[in-house]
């Protein structure tokens, strides 16, 4: 038998907590928006087939949360591909992005949504902002055009009476967070250029604006090829503020039109990469006073900053996650928050006194704290012995006998990205497995944010060895330290994070198996298919040709010896699914134990409430079968080539 696959030889605990349940925890907040005394947000449903769904209620809870849309319509941009800013809810406008035929609609008092936008092929919009000079008829957006040969982005102007299109800002290849003051005088957005990334350098432009909306006098005001620039925005008295990193950290500035000075210098990132649109990390309150948020080592805290005396006040939450949206208006903190004993949930903070009331219905199930693990932040000595990060979730499960002195198997995680980053939000799915006994190992390895630009610059032509090197290291780290089962180590991870099980089973020898979802085999094929806005995501990557191709899995598939189970959606646009295919077809033939596991329908990463589920129960069968566990009632077998 090949791979070192050993008969059942231990068993799982028994746990109530389920891979439905897992499944449950894949509800998505985005958009979080104030208008008036009401709060919007959109939520991506699970067991709705992944519908993003905008809901409301209003700012203090005292009504029940409602539904805005109905099923077909979905608001969901694809924008970049990843979306986000699907959603305008200001000066009651309700408009969004709708996910099947790309275009804008708008909803009115208690109507149908109208389209606005002509159905004149892929043309996609995304991050609205109302145009004042217009009376509210008209909205600055996002818009990228597939029409021609080559992918067009720009900042659009739309007449919401006629769904007439003009270019504003254009020439550049990517274009965010068109805004507008609120005196109607001048408006801002940001932009860069391939091959940089927006995390990597952006720049904030500014412009004054005509009664016609017709921008002037254009001029830079902040960035550059080193510096990136997050969520321009303009205070009420149209004073225009934003997040840079212009130091090593992202921190919060006040541009007076002639410099700009940062107003809560910290040593904490307050500051996202720009993934999506419309992310935020700060709101404006009255009094002069800014809501800010702000990551401390991967803890994310509320700060008060006083515009007028320069103090910055800690609110004390019961969390430690917030965002990435946040929206502030008086005394009213509406923000997407959660902790290790609370899923992912829209709150409103009081400013004043610190009260906080939910709003939206739990991201995901409890768990009952009998068998529910809390992450313990781990610094450990990552690749080459430089410093890295992690959460470690021990196995816990009072109902369980665990009076054996067996240690237990570690799940290593592998965040997406790679420029991405771990969270201490309640998760389900890790519960799945602590309360099983298996630990779990979340990395935020080197090129993750969090932890200042020089983190993130770990990753420079690295992927492949500082990321694949830090969870390895974190691995061996906790087997070496006695509290893990070093002879079945496991390794999962979706997106770079699965380009990262891929290299780890490929190129070392220390994991008993790995699951891919939708990962990256071949970095040549990367980057000759996917799409535009990662088309020249060059930076964590290689130079070389050659070494491009020494660091794609691929080529090298005769080198896997243990277990590999790769998941995919067949229509992901982003890492097409012959990545997949061609290395499960590669590790098959040299008859190594392996799985393949597609989902039609799913893009880049898995929105519906069965697919997550399976997700979950075939990887625990998979590892459970291929490393001598006998596998839980509750994951159904899975077809293992070579088993």
């Amino acid at each position: 038998m090949t791979g070192g696959v050993r008969p059942p030889a231990r068993r799982l605990w028994p746990s109530p907590v389920t891979a439905a349940m897992a499944a449950a925890a894949g509800v998505r907040f985005e958009a979080v928006q104030l208008d008036g005394g009401e709060v919007y947000w959109v939520e991506g449903r699970p067991t709705e087939a992944g519908r993003c769904v905008i809901t409301h209620r209003d700012v203090h809870g005292r009504s029940a949360a409602r539904d805005v849309i109905a099923a077909p319509f979905s608001a969901r941009t694809y924008v970049h591909e990843y979306g986000g800013g699907a959603l305008l809810a200001a000066g009651s406008h309700v408009l969004f992005s709708n996910a099947a035929d790309r275009r804008l609609y708008l909803v009115g008092d208690g109507g149908a949504p109208r389209a606005i936008t002509p159905d004149a092929g892929d043309v996609r919009y995304a991050d609205m902002e109302l145009d004042p000079t217009a009376d509210g008829e008209a909205v600055f957006c996002v818009v990228e055009d597939h029409r021609g040969a080559v992918v067009v982005n720009s900042v659009g102007r739309v007449s919401l009476a006629s769904g007439e299109v003009t270019t504003v800002a254009g020439g550049n290849d990517f274009y965010a967070t068109p805004r507008v003051s609120p005196d109607g005088t001048r408006m801002c957005w940001l932009t860069w250029n391939q091959p940089l990334m927006p995390w990597e350098g952006t720049e904030l432009w500014m412009a004054w604006l005509d009664c016609d909306g017709v921008i002037h006098d254009e001029m830079k005001v902040a960035g550059g090829p080193h510096e990136s620039v997050f969520q321009p925005a303009w205070s009420a008295d149209s004073t225009l503020h934003f997040v840079s990193d212009r130091t090593g950290w992202w921190n919060l500035y006040r541009w007076d039109g002639a410099a700009a000075a940062a107003l809560a210098p910290m040593p904490a990132e307050c500051g996202r990469p720009q993934w999506m649109f419309g992310t935020a990390t700060y709101g404006f309150l009255d009094r002069g006073r800014i809501a800010l948020c702000a990551s401390h080592d991967g803890v994310w805290r509320l700060h008060l900053v006083d515009t007028n005396t320069g103090a910055v006040d800690d609110v004390d939450l019961p969390y430690t996650s917030l965002g990435p949206w946040i929206a502030a208006a008086g005394d009213s903190v509406v923000v997407l928050a959660g902790g290790p004993r609370d899923p992912s949930a829209i709150v409103h903070v009081d400013a004043s006194s610190g009260a906080v009331t939910r709003l939206s219905a739990d991201g995901g199930p409890r768990v009952d704290d009998t068998v529910r693990s809390e992450p313990e932040h781990l610094t450990f000595p990552g690749q080459a012995g430089e410093t890295a990060h992690a959460w470690y979730y021990r196995p816990h499960n009072a109902r369980a006998d665990a009076g054996d002195d067996l240690k237990p198997p570690l799940l290593v995680h592998a965040h997406g990205g790679p420029t991405g980053a771990t969270s201490t939000t309640l998760n389900a799915a890790w519960q799945y497995w602590t309360s099983r006994g298996i630990a779990v190992l979340d990395v935020d390895y080197g090129g993750s944010t969090g932890y200042g630009r020089a983190y993130r610059k770990r990753l420079d032509r690295m992927s492949g060895v500082v990321d694949v090197g830090d969870c390895v290291a974190g691995a061996r780290y906790l087997a070496d330290r006695g509290d893990v089962d070093g002879d079945r180590l496991f390794i999962e991870g979706g997106s770079a994070g699965g380009y990262i099980v891929l290299c780890a089973m490929t190129f070392h020898r220390v994991f008993a198996a790995g699951a891919s979802l939708y990962g990256i085999g071949d970095l040549e094929m990367l980057f000759a298919e996917t799409h535009k806005f990662e088309a020249r995501y060059e930076h964590p990557y290689p130079e070389d040709p050659d070494e491009l191709y020494a660091r794609s899995p691929v080529h090298f598939a005769d080198r896997v010896r243990k277990p590999l189970l790769l998941l995919q959606g067949l229509d992901d646009p982003i890492v097409p699914p012959d990545q997949s295919a061609g290395m499960y077809d590669a590790v098959r033939l040299r008859g190594v134990p392996c799985a393949y596991v597609t989902f039609a329908g799913e893009k880049h990463g898995f929105r519906r409430a069965e697919n997550i589920e399976r997700t979950e129960t075939a990887e625990m069968y998979f590892f459970c079968r291929t490393s001598g566990i006998e596998p839980p009632g509750d994951a159904p077998p899975l077809p293992i080539a070579n088993l």
